[in-house]
């Protein structure tokens, strides 16, 4: 009998154990303290309950009773919505406005790199690394500006976002300068806390010491 007929009442996060995107998922989930069933897969593997629920075979894919969702942003937006203490979304609409803005640009500037590193040639890597490390530089005012956190002064999806690039940034051989002292010291924070150890798959436990 496939998991999808079993697990129809829990509420099912299909998550990869390298993927960024299963990342911040996760990091949610570990934030609010969700009863969530994490099923891991491999995303060289095809499953066959993933591709019932998801027509793209692609993770995070998120699933609550009859709600199939597996955009990533509209995952954690919708967890937050849904589990709505602690908030990681600010109440009046000009700054979830903004915020949202901010996770945009996270995911166009950041993810769209990160992702590429997996499978990518030796040259190829090192091209992401430079594009990937001048695109940080050029944010380090961002994170001179965190007080404490990267949208003021409460834990955020911005933050839940943010995190998994870091985390992954020694893994892929990404080197920051001293004058980026302001990011380094906001990932030492964020690594930290509570909810982000605990959301760590073992691969990503590896990826950063």
């Amino acid at each position: 009998m496939s998991l999808l007929a079993n697990r129809r009442s829990v509420m099912t996060l299909f998550a990869a154990p390298d993927c960024p995107d299963s990342h911040r998922a996760r990091i949610v989930v570990a934030e609010k303290d969700i009863a969530a069933d994490i099923i891991a897969l491999d995303p060289a593997e095809s499953s066959e309950d993933l591709t019932d629920l998801n027509p793209y075979n692609s993770v995070p894919t998120l699933v609550d009773r009859d709600l199939v969702l597996y955009d990533p942003r509209l995952i954690i937006e919708y967890l937050d919505e849904r589990f709505p203490h602690p908030p990681l979304m600010p109440v009046d609409p000009v700054s979830r406005a903004k915020t949202k803005l901010l996770m945009y640009r996270i995911e166009r500037d950041w993810y769209t790199l990160i992702r590429q590193f997996s499978g990518a040639d030796k040259k190829t890597q090192t091209k992401l690394r430079k594009r990937l490390r001048e695109s940080l530089l050029t944010s380090t005012p961002l994170f001179m500006e965190a007080r404490p956190y990267l949208f003021g002064e409460e834990f955020s999806l911005v933050d839940c976002s943010v995190i998994p690039v870091l985390w992954r940034l020694e893994h892929y051989g990404v080197q920051l300068p001293p004058a980026a002292s302001a990011i380094t010291d906001y990932a030492r924070r964020m690594f930290a806390r509570p909810a982000v150890r605990s959301s760590l798959s073992e691969v990503e436990r590896d990826m950063y010491v």
